[in-house]
């Protein structure tokens, strides 16, 4: 497992060639609604890709250069798992009738990621959250890059396997290691933390996909630039699940997996990758 320590230490790109890959799945435990099937071969052109999600650390940075604002500061409020907070401030948290293990928490943000009195301190290298898709695209165009498409995520999460269900293979655990960080235990009252940790994990926790992606499957997920349906600009897809997903409710941890939210959505458990044009004469 590699380590770095600042601030844009987990800024490594994967340079990947343009080729035609079989996307989506037609998995028996995906919901019918989610749309990830027909399996299609897809062409992608040549393009790069963050080796991790951005991190707290590199988020701050940005913020220290721009002064930016994000929207969950904005709107003064974002959802956190209830878990995670105190007692009396749970308490007072409004709920989703449909997910009430999430808290409308009042001074959550990604720097107060379970809101106040919580700060990302000791957590530069985890992944940023409370992070909504228009925050997304303002880290990019800060940097550079932008948001990869669906199919460059995909492409790129597969590490260079056909179909796999996961970025390593089709065994969750081979040889009963965790290859991903995600729900362990009995959703969503009981996390065993079989896998090391209750919330996000540093991007750099378990082992590369074939490309050297880390961290395509669980931990947060990622925005991506396409929207949910084509005739729907307002949500945006998301990809490769989170540390809340468990087989009993959301299987979304699979490489074919995928959901969405709207643009101005934001919970303890979503962030981004940034992809890049490629480098000058990569096929």
């Amino acid at each position: 497992m590699r380590r770095r320590t600042s601030a844009y230490a987990f800024a490594e790109r994967v340079e990947l060639p343009g080729a035609t890959f079989r996307m989506g799945g037609e998995d028996a435990d995906a919901n019918p609604d989610d749309g990830e099937g027909p399996v299609r071969a897809v062409r992608v052109e040549s393009f790069a890709i963050d080796a991790y999600a951005v991190t707290n650390d590199r988020f701050a940075a940005f913020v220290g250069a721009t002064g930016y604002r994000t929207e969950a500061e904005q709107y003064g409020w974002s959802y956190v798992f209830a878990t995670f907070l105190p007692g009396p401030l749970r308490k007072i948290s409004p709920r989703p009738p449909q997910t009430p293990w999430w808290c409308g928490v009042r001074g959550a943000s990604w720097y107060h990621p379970e809101g106040p009195g919580s700060h990302v301190d000791g957590r530069g290298d985890h992944p940023v959250v409370h992070i909504t898709w228009h925050d997304a695209l303002a880290f990019c165009q800060w940097a550079g890059g932008r948001l990869p498409t669906e199919k460059e995520w995909e492409y790129a999460a597969r590490g260079g396997l056909d179909q796999a269900r996961y970025p390593w293979d089709n065994d969750l655990t081979p040889d009963g290691q965790h290859r991903c960080n995600i729900w362990q235990g009995t959703f969503p009252a009981r996390n065993t933390q079989e896998g090391g940790y209750a919330g996000t994990a540093p991007v750099h926790a378990y082992d590369p996909n074939g490309f050297g992606l880390y961290n395509a499957a669980g931990n947060a997920w990622e925005w991506s630039a396409d929207p949910w349906r084509p005739d729907d600009e307002d949500r945006r897809t998301m990809r490769g699940g989170s540390y809340l997903c468990h087989d009993s409710y959301c299987n979304r941890y699979r490489v074919a997996a995928r959901t969405s939210n709207t643009v101005d959505s934001s919970s303890g458990n979503i962030g981004f990758r940034v992809a890049w044009p490629p480098r000058s004469g990569a096929g």
